[in-house]
């Protein structure tokens, strides 16, 4: 039986009429960079069954650390073989792609993204042991989230933080701002770097959809797609017609105070055939859960996906056949390059959906009580 934790043995006692709920030791080790909101008009316990939620994998463990705008996040890789050349450079080629203020369809913040290896390398080489990388925050603006104190944003995780610990980051979004996945960019491309040695695993994403802007998949060709045609422009479609389109989606609404939501595919080339296991660790699943763990996340699908409901079974089946090297394969593709929760070789192909930023710049109304009965409770986000 699971065992609960009370918000006073996790925060420290405190007494009636007290301006400080933080125990003597929190306080000593609270950050002046990040101002951090603990709620005390409840007089229930706070129950918080389980409190960590930051790591993830087995036998390549990752576990990710740091705020939106606290000192900086990053993040501890544990299970990396030895003797696998790596630099900061390595993993900064990803972490540039994924750093905000590249164009204006991205977030305006500006962040050098930096980042620092400090343990598990030597002489450019991986040792077998713990890898730290960090990277710190240059651009912070808590100034900009004075009313997070007073208001939750609507759709964004301020209410849930609150409700689950009773204590949450007051600047940007914590743990649940989209910087945290610095800590999944980097050990990503480390990730690359040791499947595409050993096994010529290749993993390439890109943009399928934004809003209404649906880029068909048959233009798209999964075994010769290259990473030089999804960069060729700013929303990264390979299709260069559609990717005009999406960005003048974007910006029919970026030019009101607005946002819109969109859909990121996914395919993996040579990847190993077995991976996976029966039941509850399939590699959907797997990655379902992976995925589903990025902010803004609201659908997963692989294979023919939902589209794949539609099909009879004679049409949705993927047939069997021995190419000419002996090798089986199937003619289509259907199931994903998944089958029974294991993969059979052929294409990994999956699809990520995401919501509208819920950061956007028009006004809107919170709930009095819950703004604390403030005069002007209009929201800017």
């Amino acid at each position: 039986m699971a065992s609960s934790l009370t918000s006073k043995s996790i925060l420290g006692s405190t007494k009636p009429g007290s301006s400080s709920p933080l125990s003597p030791d929190l306080r000593r080790l609270s950050s002046p960079a990040v101002q951090i909101s603990i709620r005390t008009q409840s007089k229930k316990n706070l129950q918080i069954i389980k409190a960590s939620g930051s790591s993830y994998g087995t036998h390549f463990r990752v576990s990710t650390f740091g705020e939106s705008h606290g000192g900086g996040v990053g993040c501890i890789i544990d299970g990396c073989p030895p003797r696998i050349p790596l630099s900061e450079s390595d993993l900064q080629f990803d972490l540039d792609r994924r750093r905000p203020g590249q164009s204006r369809i991205t977030t305006p913040r500006k962040e050098t993204d930096t980042c620092r290896i400090s343990s598990g390398v030597s002489e450019g080489m991986t040792t077998g042991t713990p890898i730290h990388v960090f990277v710190p925050n240059t651009d912070q603006r808590g100034l900009d989230y004075s009313e997070m104190s007073v208001a939750y944003r609507p759709s964004h995780a301020d209410a849930t933080y609150d409700m689950k610990y009773g204590v949450r980051s007051v600047q940007g979004g914590g743990r649940s701002s989209a910087r945290e996945t610095i800590g999944r960019v980097a050990p990503g491309a480390l990730a690359k770097k040791i499947l595409k040695q050993f096994a010529g695993t290749e993993i390439l994403a890109y943009v399928s959809q934004v809003h209404q802007v649906v880029l068909p998949e048959d233009l798209v060709d999964h075994e010769n797609l290259t990473l030089e045609q999804i960069e060729n422009n700013i929303v990264r479609c390979p299709n260069p017609e559609y990717a005009e389109k999406m960005i003048a989606a974007i910006d029919a609404v970026r030019t009101k105070g607005n946002s819109v939501g969109g859909v990121v595919t996914c395919i993996v080339r040579n990847a190993p055939r077995g991976l996976g296991t029966p039941v509850f660790d399939k590699l959907e699943a797997e990655l379902a859960k992976a995925c589903m763990s990025l902010p803004a996340t609201k659908g997963f699908e692989f294979g023919s996906g939902f589209s794949g409901t539609f099909l009879t079974g004679l049409e949705h089946n993927d047939e069997f056949y021995t190419d000419e090297n002996g090798r089986i394969r199937t003619k289509t593709n259907r199931s994903g390059g998944i089958q029974g929760g294991i993969s059979n070789g052929e294409i990994i192909n999956m699809r990520v959906a995401f919501k509208p930023t819920s950061t956007i710049g028009k006004a809107e109304h919170c709930n009095q009580r819950q703004a604390r009965n403030r005069d002007d409770c209009a929201w800017t986000s």
